[in-house]
This record gives C-alpha cells, sequence and structure tokens, in this order.
C-alpha cells in the first residue's frame, strides 16, 4: 500500500497534523488517499466535482442512467468553468511512510495520522487529466453540478464522493 497527499505547495517539508475545516468535531489529524484513489485529486484543490464508480449494488436502471453512454466503471464530473485552471495548475503528490495511518474510509480510500509526518517524497504532476484517461476514468463537463447531486444522492449508487461541493456554481 502506498499513501499520498496532493497540494499545489511545491515545498511542504512536514505535514502537522490539524483541523479539519469541514470535520471540526474531529481531533487535528494529517490526511492521507491510498493509490486505488488517488485519481479523485487530480484536480486543483478547491475544484468542486462528482466522482462516482459502478458497483453490484446499482439497479439497472441507475445503470443505464449513469452509465449508459460508457465502458468506463469511474466517472468523475466538473464544472465546465474549471477546465483552463485544471490544465494550468500543477499539483504536488507526497508520498508519506504508512506506520502512522489508520483507516479511516475505505470507500473513499482516506487514512488519517495523529502524528506528525515528513514526506519520503513528492513528484510534480503537470495535467492529472492525461493520467486519468491513461486510468480508463471518464470525466465530464457540466455547467453546474447540482443536478447531477441531486440525481446521484436519489439513485442506487452508493460509491460516490462529491468533492468541494461549497466551491460549486449554485442555482
Amino acid at each position: 500500500m502506498r499513501l499520498f497527499h496532493f497540494s499545489e505547495e511545491d515545498n511542504i517539508k512536514i505535514f502537522k497534523p490539524r483541523v479539519k475545516a469541514n470535520r471540526t468535531n474531529m481531533p487535528p489529524v494529517v490526511w492521507a488517499i491510498d493509490d486505488e484513489h488517488q485519481f479523485t485529486f487530480f484536480f486543483p484543490r478547491n475544484c468542486p466535482r462528482i466522482v462516482y464508480t459502478k458497483n453490484e449494488q446499482v439497479l439497472p436502471r441507475d445503470e443505464a442512467r449513469f452509465f449508459g453512454n460508457t465502458t468506463a466503471n469511474t466517472i468523475i464530473t466538473v464544472e465546465t468553468h474549471w477546465y483552463s485552471k485544471i490544465i494550468n495548475t500543477t499539483l504536488y503528490r507526497y508520498e508519506f511512510p504508512i506506520e502512522s495511518f489508520t483507516l479511516f474510509d475505505a470507500t473513499a480510500g482516506y487514512y488519517i495520522s495523529h502524528e506528525t509526518v515528513k514526506p519520503l517524497h513528492k513528484i510534480a504532476i503537470n495535467n492529472g487529466l492525461e493520467q486519468l484517461m491513461d486510468m480508463n476514468v471518464e470525466l465530464r463537463f457540466t455547467p453546474n453540478l447540482y443536478l447531477l447531486r441531486e440525481q446521484l444522492l436519489k439513485s442506487s449508487i452508493d460509491d460516490f464522493g462529491i468533492h468541494r461541493f461549497e466551491h460549486a456554481v449554485q442555482l
């Protein structure tokens, strides 16, 4: 297993535990994502996006509705106006030693550590979209994410993530 942290900052020497803005009920931690789910972070930090994956729980009507026109099992939908920022942002993927981390959310691939973490190394990612294409992840663009979110929450799809939605364009 490998664990990562993505950032637009290129010179982070240590990661100190901190309280996450949307999880103020938790103690300070360092967050990491596993290798399998890292593709969900190939975007600028505040880019709102919806990620959903087909599994055996998806009813046939929802499979036809959400996956009917693709062979991809994972789809990421992003607001159209983020396209330029996505392709022009360099991301840095920091790899962490795994010893102090524990699983927080298996579906999302999130791990947490209560200790300060020094990264093993980092790499620059200049175009995450190209890497997504190599992973057979379908990327979709839409002017607004709200309709998709509403439809997804009413569906049988249970493997999904709604990231940074507070930055989505409001209807």
